[in-house]
């Protein structure tokens, strides 16, 4: 950390005068390193490392946090501070007290400023951060660039035993219901005209082209690829950029400028409606292939000012899991 602040002095100035008037406003959704170190050693910060990996994938979040980490983080499983359901599926919404547990566990209370961040650069971390601001945790930021972005600015890692943090009170929270869809409302979602003025939502599926149109299978074996009647497909990578690690070489994800945002968007749904999600005139709820890349997509609309957005939780598994459920192939 001490490295960045010394390498970083330009970045840290912008990082102060951001501190100097943030808490006048809304906590931003984004942080950059210089940012994150900020917020570290000058608030009450606490990190989180919130690194997931596809079930098909031999990679561990935990096993890789155990090795190396950003100083002080401590790891969120996100499989772990979740709530059963009756398919099975995995990182579903915590239940309230789940929730304030977990928070009290890793130290944190309600004015605590929480830093979130995950080792693809962009992949998880977003998920992590819909949980925190879906239970009215406004305090919670993502690390643009995650792991990679850290030690690309010339922040130090941590691979020694991990620091403790103390156990705080949490009061168990109020889940915002409007930021969450359930199978029922999907269902009745997709029943309406999407060109219509009563349909309530508009869907975004953050899966690939491929997985939507079903021409390529899913990574969950025996589930049937295709899409909800009436949605549309934005793949989640289409909202990111590639960045090239200065260390190794790697290539890592952050997310792109609003313009580049928007354009997406416009690709995806049309000008018109894009125009209309943006101005609030149409909700949207975004999914994909079990809730995590949709929190991608919710994001980076948020990043473009829209606030009517919500999430399938269950996504694509949930949804194709069930016999009685219309898939479209196109």
């Amino acid at each position: 950390m001490a490295s960045l602040l010394r390498h970083n002095s330009a970045k840290l100035l912008a990082a102060r005068r951001w501190m100097s008037t943030s808490s006048k406003f809304q906590v931003p959704l984004l942080l950059n390193p210089s940012q994150t170190s900020l917020v570290l050693s000058e608030e009450d910060g606490i990190l989180l490392d919130a690194s997931w990996f596809m079930p098909n994938s031999p990679r561990s979040g935990k096993a890789e946090f155990l090795k190396k980490r950003i100083p002080g983080a401590q790891f969120l499983d996100l499989d772990e501070v979740a709530s059963p359901h009756e398919l099975g599926l995995k990182h579903m919404m915590p239940e309230p007290h789940v929730f304030a547990e977990a928070c009290g566990q890793f130290g944190i209370n309600p004015e605590t400023h929480v830093v979130i961040y995950d080792t693809h650069g962009v992949f998880s971390s977003p998920r992590a951060l819909f949980m925190f601001r879906a239970f009215g945790h406004e305090k919670s930021s993502v690390l643009n660039g995650g792991l990679p972005a850290w030690v690309d600015q010339g922040g130090q890692l941590e691979t020694e035993e991990r620091r403790r943090h103390r156990k705080k009170e949490y009061a168990i929270p109020q889940l915002d219901q409007q930021m969450i869809r359930d199978y029922e409302q999907m269902i009745s979602n997709s029943s309406l005209d999407p060109a219509g003025d009563s349909i309530s939502a508009l869907v975004l599926d953050a899966r690939s082209k491929e997985r939507f149109t079903g021409a390529a299978p899913e990574p969950r074996p025996g589930l049937s690829s295709g899409h909800m009647p009436n949605s549309f497909s934005l793949p989640f990578n289409i909202f990111l950029q590639k960045q090239t690690s200065k260390a190794d070489g790697s290539e890592y994800t952050t997310f792109r400028e609003p313009d580049d945002l928007k354009r997406a968007l416009e690709a995806a749904v049309g000008v018109e409606q894009a125009n209309a999600i943006i101005e609030g005139k149409k909700s949207v709820v975004t999914t994909c292939g079990s809730g995590m890349t949709a929190a991608v997509l919710w994001l980076g609309l948020r990043l473009l000012g829209v606030k009517d957005i919500a999430l399938y939780d269950e996504s694509w598994t949930g949804y194709a899991m069930r016999p009685s459920s219309k898939i479209v192939k196109d």
